[in-house]
């Protein structure tokens, strides 16, 4: 079998392990275990361990321009008119991606109320005529038809786009953050995402359409500047711009928080939540595009939903998918303020206890997350329908016998409050949406009133509904909600958390307002405490603070509520920080996304470059041989490789003579790292773990394994075992009885060459004879060398008969001559600090003399690999 040690440029490097994967001892003595540090190198992690590393088989994505000489023709047939003309349809795309995203959510909205108000007019109907005649087993019966056939059309669209689960924002966090998630901005994942979250709310799950709508608004961001889909393979336009992932990215960026804007009628805070939660890198320009199109989807969904609703085309009154109303007191009463300085020691406590709420909301989901890796996912596909189901089935009984059962009759106040006139949804309010079942006139059934009305009907019930609530009632409530909220989260359908957090929160907000104002007799504003209770709730769950606040400022409408919901947002996330992290960071470690923080611990910086990078290279020349490049490609996974030149020359002609000069060039020596001492350095350090497996590492030895005389020469090279050192004459392998310098022998960097680009080269035939000189190669253009993305073609697919061999590729043109590097020493804070905030990929480490020495990538910096080094580094010393 094979086990992954380290990683190079982009990649896995594998070595050879003897034994079987029975046991842990596969080539250690009886009884040896391996270390942490021994697991994490290798990439591996016991099955017991709750520890799951980072996978090694997620790419990152290529967020810095590769300023090669296509680029730079295309960069000089550019003036200021055409420079002006490329921004113009930047704005134009971003316009119209706002617009998008606000259609869509204006579709999603549309069809969920509508099959909303069908189920619960026809159900409530049926309970309201057999309440009387004592057939609420038909009524359940109908109410379960209505909720398991929705889930289970949800179910399907995941089963037809597995990606399309839950709610997006991990794996759009994770896109933003540098990482290719396979299928993530498809448009195939957008049709079952937008029509799967559709159903799953209309199925009465406790999820939301919110954090769908994000994923939804960056997949939008992601296709429409392409012009071309892979779902539907006729839509493909010739449409040369915005073909790198530096573009895509930025788009997606403006797409997410077009997004955010679209769920909460929030622009603000979609631009803060696009910058906070999701990009790892920005730019100032980007800013205003991005806040561009989050204007221009709120509005747009505000236009049309006003129109629709009210029958009055622009008058803007619907903000967003989900609106909080207005909070204001009663008319003439003044001696009622909405929050007083007093409120913000209990609103310090609400954050407190909503911290804690929202780490054992994690910790629940965690632990069921993981238990669905392990028990569910494994098994065949109806699996997870079945689970669905079950999930509906719960769900659909808890609310109707909990509603029935466990309601109290509450009296209705008459209408002289503002507040009744509160518009929840559409043109309804709040005193409309009151439920009288089994209660007599003039009363309500509170439970009921909660569990049988969508959930931003029942939010707002809890800010503006002047009759109270049942203690009772509120805690069952929040009880019941919590673990079905809990549970639900994750399985195998569309959904979001945002609105089951806040309808959670804001339930035991208003139970707290309750405490306060019935049983000690206070005198506040019982909306603005389950306003601060879904807060604190939230932001126990999610982590957020800064989009988070304005996202909710924003919908109040209340600027006065700034203060009390950042410190309640802020405590909130302070308690929960210390049991565990936020539920996004949570499902992002348990997919082994390498992940990057916004910065490394303080110890890390007792790490330098040299102690974290990949010296094992594989490299290749300025000009070189087809046979090479296909052998390194095909026996190879890295996704970019150093284009480097040998440096075997010696200086002990310029040491004879002159004191000065040998003791300069001693130092010089003395203080430059090569690829052969760092190896030799670390062997000897590995040989000091208890683990034979590791030991051996630096033993193993290449073998040459003899070809025939009549095989073909490309086929041989393929067919021999690969070596890191590619040579344009082939002959020069490495030999048994070579030492580590020359093994490792110094290589001056010139740059970095992608494996699309090298791919690409090959299939289009850019090379020349040894006869000719490299001008003789053909050239490719900008616009032909980016063709292809974002699926570029593979080496597989390349037919080896149509090759010579022998010919030569000359690859100087097409690598990028000056990418980022860092020196050996550079502590690992500033490698960090550059990596994450230049978006980079590959960070070659060059010594003072400009010979590369090893490579850093995204796997090196992870959490886990940086404690593991770190761990390493205390060993040593």
């Amino acid at each position: 079998m094979t086990r992954v040690l380290s990683m190079g440029s982009d990649g896995p490097v594998k070595m050879a392990c003897c034994g079987s994967c029975l046991c842990c001892q596969c080539c250690c003595r009886e009884g040896e275990t391996r270390t942490p540090e021994e697991l994490t190198i290798l990439g591996e992690t016991r099955e017991d361990e709750d520890e799951i590393l980072p996978r090694k088989d997620y790419e990152s994505l290529d967020y810095d321009r590769c300023i090669n000489e296509p680029y730079v023709d295309v960069l000089e047939g550019i003036d200021n008119k055409k420079a002006k003309k490329y921004e113009a349809v930047k704005w134009m795309l971003v316009f119209v991606i706002g617009v998008s995203i606000g259609m869509v959510g204006l579709f999603v909205d549309f069809f969920v109320r509508l099959f909303t108000q069908l189920k619960f007019s026809l159900v409530g109907r049926s309970v309201e005529e057999c309440s009387e005649r004592g057939c609420l087993a038909l009524s359940l019966l109908e109410l379960l038809a209505f909720n398991m056939a929705f889930v289970f059309i949800a179910s399907m669209f995941v089963l037809i786009e597995p990606i399309a689960v839950g709610s997006g924002i991990p794996e759009i966090k994770s896109y933003l953050n540098g990482v290719k998630i396979p299928g993530i901005v498809r448009l195939r994942t957008f049709l079952c995402k937008a029509l799967g979250v559709l159903f799953a709310v209309a199925g009465g799950l406790f999820v939301g359409k919110e954090g769908p709508m994000i994923h939804s608004g960056a997949i939008v961001g992601a296709g429409l500047p392409q012009f071309q889909s892979i779902t539907f393979r006729k839509i493909h336009l010739n449409f040369p711009y915005f073909r790198s992932d530096r573009d895509k990215r930025d788009f997606v960026s403006a797409g997410a928080a077009a997004g955010v804007a679209a769920a909460f009628g929030a622009p603000i805070g979609g631009t803060l939540f696009s910058l906070e939660e999701g990009s790892s890198f920005w730019n100032q320009a980007l800013t205003w595009k991005v806040l561009f199109c989050s204007m221009s989807a709120t509005f747009t969904l505000n236009f049309f939903r006003s129109g629709i609703n009210y029958n009055k085309w622009g008058s803007f009154q619907l903000p967003g998918l989900l609106n909080f109303g207005e909070f204001r007191c009663l008319n003439g009463d003044k001696s009622c303020h909405l929050w007083t300085a007093v409120d913000l020691a209990f609103f310090v406590i609400m954050g407190i206890v909503g911290g804690l709420l929202g780490a054992l909301f994690n910790c629940m989901n965690k632990r069921l997350a993981k238990y669905r890796m392990r028990n569910v996912h494994p098994k065949a596909k109806f699996i997870r329908v079945l689970e669905s189901l079950l999930i509906s089935l719960v769900t659909t009984v808890v609310i109707f016998v909990a509603s029935m059962t466990l309601g109290e009759c509450r009296d209705l106040l008459p209408p002289t409050s503002n507040n009744t006139t509160t518009l929840v949804s559409g043109n309804e309010n709040v005193s409309s949406t009151v439920k009288q079942f089994f209660c007599p006139n003039k009363t309500y059934n509170d439970m009921a009133t909660l569990f049988f009305n969508p959930q931003e009907v029942a939010i707002n019930q809890l800010f503006h509904q002047d009759g109270t609530f049942s203690p009772v009632t509120l805690t069952i409530f929040f009880v019941l909600y919590f673990l079905l909220a809990c549970w639900t989260y994750g399985v195998s359908v569309p959904s979001g958390l945002f609105v089951p957090s806040l309808l959670c929160g804001a339930a035991f907000g208003r139970l707290v307002a309750n405490v306060l104002k019935i049983n000690i007799g206070m005198n506040i504003y019982s909306g603005t405490f389950a306003l601060i209770g879904a807060a604190a709730f939230l932001g126990g769950v999610v982590r957020m603070t800064i989009s988070l606040t304005v996202i909710l400022i924003e919908s109040t409408n209340e600027i006065t509520y700034g203060l009390p919901i950042m410190i309640t947002l802020m405590v909130a996330k302070w308690t929960g920080d210390f049991f565990n992290k936020g539920i996004y960071d949570i499902h992002i470690k348990l997919k082994g996304v390498p992940l990057l923080e916004w910065e490394t611990e303080a110890e890390m910086d007792k790490l330098t470059a040299s102690d974290i990078m990949e010296p094992n290279l594989t490299y290749v020349y300025p000009h070189t041989r087809i046979q090479s490049l296909v052998s390194i490609l095909r026996t190879t996974v890295y996704h970019a490789f150093p284009v480097v030149t040998e440096n075997r020359d010696n200086e002990k002609e310029f040491m004879k003579g002159n004191i000065l000069i040998s003791n300069n060039i001693r130092f010089k020596k003395s203080s430059v790292l090569t690829r052969a001492s760092e190896q030799r350095r670390r062997c000897q350090s590995m040989k000091s773990y208890p683990s034979s497996e590791l030991r051996n590492v630096c033993d193993e030895q290449e073998v040459s394994q003899p070809v025939g005389d009549g095989q073909d020469m490309l086929e041989q090279m393929l067919e021999r075992r690969h070596t890191p050192y590619p040579s344009l004459y082939p002959m020069e392998s490495p030999s048994e009885d070579w030492t580590m310098e020359e093994r490792f022998r110094p290589l001056t960097f010139h740059g970095l060459i992608l494996r699309s680009q090298l791919v690409t080269l090959l299939i289009r035939g850019v090379c020349y004879a040894e006869n000719q000189a490299s001008a003789a190669q053909p050239r490719l253009s900008y616009s032909e060398m980016t063709e292809d993305y974002p699926r570029f073609p593979d080496i597989h697919d390349l037919d080896l008969t149509l090759l010579n061999p022998r010919m030569i590729v000359d690859v100087t043109p097409y690598m990028n001559p000056s990418p980022y590097t860092v020196s050996p020493n550079t502590h690992v804070s500033q490698v960090f600090n550059l990596f994450r905030t230049m978006g980079l990929r590959h960070l070659p480490v060059v010594n003072a003399v400009g010979e590369i020495v090893g490579i850093i990538t995204r796997h090196n910096l992870t959490q886990e690999f940086l404690m593991a080094k770190l761990r390493q580094h205390y060993i040593t010393i």
